[in-house]
């Protein structure tokens, strides 16, 4: 019984920040409507309680929202499956289908992973040693070509998956439009494998946002190099964000 409540407690606390600020809103509609169009199909790869999938809809994409966590996928059958524009997968995705160890944070939901370097990563590191993994599930798991083959090509793929990003982008084997995927600052060198992969399946332009900003922390594109350089640079304070990659 106190699991269920410090879950539901859980899943409440993320819809009261994710769904809490219009400002936040609109500048994320900005951000991602330079990257997706009306009509466009957008994958969310860990869409948490949806809050990317609500800007998608606002931009007038179909969505495939991808969430392997039990509760999170009933907030997102409460919010979104009535919607014929939403398909919720509740897998996880990887380098390969099957199945994946998802551990799972009770009372910060947001940062659930299937990555065990990830949670080693955060044991001791500074805003993150308060974080615990209460327990582990396990849970079906398919790859991006997979979803490609079953709902078609996204013009735009989301990646949000707490130290997975690089395990996701190597089970994609060919280029969409344009993409992006969290990096956190306690594991930078999965972030550099991510950018290695953009770039060898043909990405040349990088921008990137810090945190929940909503704003690109530059105004011109830049290369791998040099993306992997200005992350490499951040303090640690900086914390996480997202890189976008364009082809």
């Amino acid at each position: 019984m106190l699991e269920l409540i410090k879950t539901a407690a859980g899943v409440i606390r993320s819809l009261r920040i994710y769904y809490g600020d219009r400002n936040r809103a609109a500048a994320m509609d900005k951000i991602y409507g330079q990257f997706v169009n009306r009509g466009d199909l957008v994958f969310d790869i860990g869409a948490h309680v949806g809050d990317r999938v609500a800007s998608f809809r606002r931009l007038g994409a179909r969505v495939v929202a991808v969430e392997p966590q039990r509760a999170i996928i009933a907030a997102l059958k409460f919010l979104y499956g009535r919607n014929p524009a939403i398909v919720i997968e509740p897998v996880a995705v990887g380098r390969h289908a099957g199945v994946a160890n998802l551990m799972i944070n009770t009372v910060n939901p947001t940062v659930s992973t299937a990555s065990e370097a990830f949670v080693a990563a955060a044991q001791n590191a500074p805003g993150w040693n308060t974080q615990r993994w209460s327990k582990a599930v396990r849970v079906e798991a398919t790859t991006l070509d997979l979803l490609i083959e079953k709902h078609g090509v996204p013009a735009f793929i989301k990646i949000d998956v707490e130290g997975f990003e690089a395990e996701v982008l190597a089970g994609l084997s060919r280029p969409v439009k344009a993409l992006s995927f969290e990096f956190t600052t306690i594991q930078r060198r999965v972030a550099a494998e991510c950018i290695e992969r953009c770039i060898e399946l043909g990405y040349a332009r990088f921008k990137a946002v810090i945190g929940e900003s909503q704003v690109f922390s530059h105004d011109d594109w830049l290369s791998g190099a040099a993306i992997t350089a200005w992350l490499n640079s951040l303090p640690h304070s900086a914390n996480s964000g997202d890189v976008y990659a364009t082809l």
